[in-house]
């Protein structure tokens, strides 16, 4: 890919190879200056992070235990589960297994141990998220997570009539998203609608995740509600509801970092020549970042900061904020767009583009020209 050439409906200047060496060379510098001053303060946060997954987990599930047939301690134990879950899942369980704190020696948080809870294995998650999505991120055919598999988030993937269902679909992969997500590996699309890929390559592939959900499935629906003997009911659906809390959530999370309207999505074109400058500008092209507060970069595993993970996939999420400013004044200086918004704004455009997707690409031009000419009549 030569990031040379400027981008179709990119808001990015061009950069020419001089340039792009340039830049590539200050983003390093930005690193190393970061990563040279990880120490004491980084294994305070995450063993706090670690600590209130914990607690706060024995707290709601206690409450849901034996006191779950109380409405109100129902709804505070099942929320507070919730985010437990997504702590675990977001900032804990994501970071820790990119490797960001390897350099503690700790197995408990070493990258190649760690697994979390959800239904997507450890190894699997690594191969579709770590590799294939951070080495090819939004290239479309390489990179799965445009769109899943499922949906149309980019013009240049080619329209199918099940894209009329864009929104519906994405709806419903939000519900599911812990289960989308541990199934992703498998390519299911392939054996339900290519049909390059038959259900017993399906199954023989799947025995890493049947074993992975049994053992989810098992936990959340059976122990936790069994040994709850008469708060059988509340602890289930407890547990229930807390999944989709996170799975909403940590989809939401997603959207926002790669689907906005402004996010580009690239065309493999000579990718294995791409410099490592020309992989920093595809990062932060392809990634757009969110405003908020301190708990809602907590609950976002700092991804509210999805252009600096991008960047800096093994650096500590605690310090994304440290490096967004230095990042973000680079981009200007160079005239690289920028993309960042408050949450609900970003939020908002994912399911713009969403629509605009669901339709052809001639369709949507010429709903596009007939908007700016009725424009033009009342300008």
């Amino acid at each position: 890919m030569n990031m040379s050439v400027t981008f179709p409906n990119s808001k990015s200047k061009h950069l020419n190879p001089e340039q792009t060496a340039e830049f590539g060379r200050r983003v390093d510098e930005i690193r190393r200056e970061i990563m040279d001053s990880l120490g004491e303060q980084d294994a305070k946060y995450i063993y706090k992070i670690r600590n209130f997954v914990r607690y706060s987990e024995i707290a709601s599930r206690g409450m849901l235990m034996f006191g779950g047939w109380i409405p109100p301690v129902w709804v505070v134990g099942t929320g507070l589960l919730g985010i437990s879950k997504i702590v675990e899942n977001m900032e804990l369980g994501h970071n820790v297994m990119h490797g960001q704190f390897d350099w503690l020696n700790d197995p408990s948080l070493n990258g190649a141990n760690y697994d979390w809870d959800t239904m997507a294995t450890g190894d699997d998650w690594k191969y579709t998220h770590n590799y294939v999505h951070h080495t090819y991120t939004n290239i479309v055919g390489k990179d799965h997570d445009v769109g899943y598999g499922l949906l149309r988030v980019s013009e240049s993937q080619k329209w199918e009539p099940r894209f009329l269902f864009n929104i519906p679909l994405a709806i419903q992969l939000m519900v599911f998203f812990e289960w989308y997500v541990g199934l992703q590996n498998l390519h299911l699309e392939d054996a339900l609608i290519y049909k390059t890929k038959t259900w017993k390559q399906v199954w023989a592939d799947a025995a890493k995740f049947r074993k992975k959900a049994r053992r989810q499935i098992l936990k959340d629906y059976v122990f936790f509600p069994v040994i709850a003997g008469p708060n059988a009911l509340p602890v289930l659906a407890g547990n229930a509801i807390a999944n989709v809390i996170r799975s909403l959530w940590s989809s939401a999370v997603i959207f926002n970092g790669h689907f906005t309207e402004d996010a580009e999505t690239f065309e493999a074109d000579n990718v294995e020549n791409e410099t490592r400058a020309e992989w920093y500008l595809r990062q932060i092209r392809g990634s757009s970042n969110f405003t908020g507060t301190d708990w809602l970069h907590i609950l976002s595993g700092n991804l509210s900061h999805q252009i600096e993970h991008h960047l800096f996939p093994d650096m500590p999420a605690n310090r994304y904020s440290e490096a967004a400013p230095k990042i973000r004044a680079l981009c200007a200086e160079y005239g690289i767009h920028y993309n960042e918004a408050n949450f609900f704004k970003q939020f908002g455009s994912v399911w713009v583009r969403l629509a605009k997707c669901s339709l052809p690409n001639h369709w949507t031009t010429s709903i596009t020209q007939s908007v700016q000419k009725v424009k033009g009549m009342f300008a």
